[in-house]
């Protein structure tokens, strides 16, 4: 009997059945179990933008009036026509607001006409999340108030959005950030809504369950991020339907499911078309298993840092120095790998390891060291498409280098190094044996005792017949000599 209200929960373990009641359908719920049936008075129905904005910032009326009278002793002092200089006061504070967080405040709509813009003329930045808002029409009405907002989000309101095309206005014309998070809007919606937003910068579309994409018209042409992380895409072949946006910097796939990356339109050793501006992938937590796809990363042009960490291709290689190297080898731009910077010293060791280990593989393929007779087969080509460039970068490994392993005896992993004082000529150079295994702070220490150094900041670095006026720095206390790539003959510098 009376009226019920009939609601379906975001968390469907609240629920009990899902609209059907006795044999009747009273509503319809997503999920078997999401909904619940409740008695209005148990609803809340929400607040206006402007009530929620004076609740969380404490300038709302049953504050002020408590400000009007002060106890001096026993005796309670009223100070006349306070209201009103209070009222004043309280619209200066809201027109200082520059950056303004309403979330999980309830707010299910605008309010009066023009009264955002008339208390609080200067709001550039809301956060919005959370909270009851049902359609894009409330998020524009708030909008439409605010003439210079920069930064929104609406992440988390459960949202209808326009279904056909709509009229261009200037409400969302200086927005240059926009999140819109677990709001279940689809590709589609963000395409249709786009045009209304000419001078976006940042689109963040987490957990939306979107799967497919499609080309972005003559929208979103100024986007420089796009997170689409948490969202299930169908395969890695939707990123060729956003891979023409002119300034896409930052790209965030994390958690998407994708199993493949591949650039089809350039071939070994070539630079794709697609993404042409992008510095920053993010692609961890996929479902990658081949090295193929990272190095199809080596044709982004612009690329400069990468996360790929939890996917199926790093479990391949156990040693996660070695992993990284290999990935360092396979891109040639990169700066930054899961947020470690790339040093040169590191990139140069990468690299000349890399074409060791494979160098075999080169010749058994048909590399050879005669320019006219080195023809490695397409095979060979397509799984380390770097390696003819790092031949020429470096040399092609030379015979001695690829010889089968030797045991690993101390002997054999010592390495015999000259150590040489550039600033001190009095200090004749010295020979010594040392494991390759040796890190950098223990040398230090070997050189301390060995050259009788007072206790100053030694700076070590070395130099190789291989590298002629090249100087690398050792600059890691905790890397191995190995690391750098230091071989028998080479001369380490002892500065202080």
């Amino acid at each position: 009997s009376g009226i019920w209200l009939g609601v379906e929960w975001d968390d469907p373990q609240r629920g009990k059945h899902d609209g059907t009641y006795e044999g009747t359908q009273y509503f319809k719920c997503r999920h078997p179990r999401g909904g619940s049936f409740i008695r209005p008075n148990k609803a809340n129905f929400g607040v206006d933008f402007l009530t929620a904005v004076k609740d969380r910032y404490g300038l709302n009326d049953e504050q002020v009036g408590t400000e009007n009278t002060l106890v001096f002793g026993k005796k309670t002092v009223e100070f006349v026509g306070m209201d009103s200089i209070v009222e004043q006061q309280r619209q200066v504070q809201l027109n200082q607001l520059v950056d303004i967080s309403v979330r999980e405040c309830a707010v299910s709509h605008a309010g009066q006409k023009e009264e955002i813009s008339r208390t609080c003329s200067n709001i550039r930045h809301i956060n919005l999340s959370k909270n009851l808002i049902s359609s894009w029409e409330t998020v524009t009405a708030i909008a439409s108030q605010v003439q210079n907002l920069e930064t929104l989000n609406i992440s988390e309101n459960k949202m209808k959005f326009p279904s056909t095309s709509t009229s261009v206005s200037s409400v969302f014309s200086k927005l240059k950030i926009l999140a819109l998070n677990q709001t279940e809007i689809t590709w589609t919606e963000v395409l249709l809504c786009a045009p209304g937003w000419p001078a976006l910068e940042e689109l963040y579309l987490t957990s939306n369950n979107i799967t497919v994409l499609e080309r972005p018209g003559n929208v979103l042409q100024t986007l420089k991020l796009l997170d689409l992380s948490d969202n299930h895409l169908l395969d890695g072949n939707q990123l060729h339907l956003i891979a023409h946006l002119p300034r896409l910097e930052q790209l965030l796939l994390r958690n998407t499911g994708i199993s493949s990356i591949h650039f089809p339109d350039a071939g070994f050793g070539c630079k794709t078309k697609m993404f042409p501006s992008l510095k920053r992938l993010a692609i961890n937590d996929n479902k990658i298993s081949q090295w193929s796809s990272i190095n199809e990363l080596d044709k982004l042009p612009s690329l400069r840092s990468l996360q790929c960490h939890n996917n199926p291709f790093m479990d391949t290689e156990k040693n996660p120095e070695t992993l990284r190297q290999l990935i360092i080898a396979k891109i040639s731009q990169l700066e930054v790998l899961n947020k470690s910077e790339i040093l040169p010293a590191e990139r140069k060791g990468a690299e000349l390891d890399y074409r060791k280990i494979f160098g075999n593989d080169w010749l058994a393929a048909g590399g050879n060291w005669t320019p006219e007779k080195n023809k490695p087969s397409e095979e060979f080509l397509a799984a380390h498409p770097r390696y003819s460039s790092l031949c020429l970068k470096y040399g092609a490994p030379e015979e001695g280098e690829l010889k089968g392993q030797q045991p690993s005896t101390l002997k054999n992993q010592l390495l015999t190094l000259t150590i040489r004082c550039p600033e001190n000529p009095e200090q004749k150079p010295v020979e010594k044996k040392l494991p390759e295994s040796m890190t950098i702070q223990k040398v230090k220490g070997l050189l301390y005792r060995l050259l009788k150094i007072p206790g100053s900041e030694l700076k070590l670095s070395y130099e190789s017949s291989k590298l002629e006026g090249k100087e690398v720095e050792l600059d890691n206390d905790l890397k191995p000599l190995q690391f750098y790539s230091i071989e028998n003959g080479d001369c380490v510098l002892v500065r202080w």
